[in-house]
């Protein structure tokens, strides 16, 4: 079996909660209208983001460089979460 550090196991069930949100909603109304490949997008972004601030976490000693690198990544996250999502630019 895969040794599982309680971080990383975090972030797998924070991905999993964020992304039911939608599959929940999508029960209820038809204002949610989410496709496989939504999914799969904002699946890709959650991981991709988390396994950045993770290697940023466990790699730097600076603790001002390690918050300034966790904010540019959330930042950025955001930025294409919203440009997908309603097509910011």
């Amino acid at each position: 079996m895969f040794n599982f550090s309680k971080r990383i196991s975090t972030y797998i069930l924070l991905v999993i909660a964020i992304l039911s949100i939608p599959l929940i909603a999508m029960q209820f109304t038809s204002e949610v209208n989410w496709t496989l490949f939504d999914f799969f997008m904002a699946g890709f972004l959650l991981i991709t983001s988390l396994t950045l601030i993770e290697i940023t976490l466990l790699n730097f000693k600076n603790k001002t460089f390690k918050i300034t690198t966790v904010l540019v990544i959330l930042f950025l996250f955001l930025l294409l979460w919203g440009d997908l999502s309603v097509g910011i630019f």
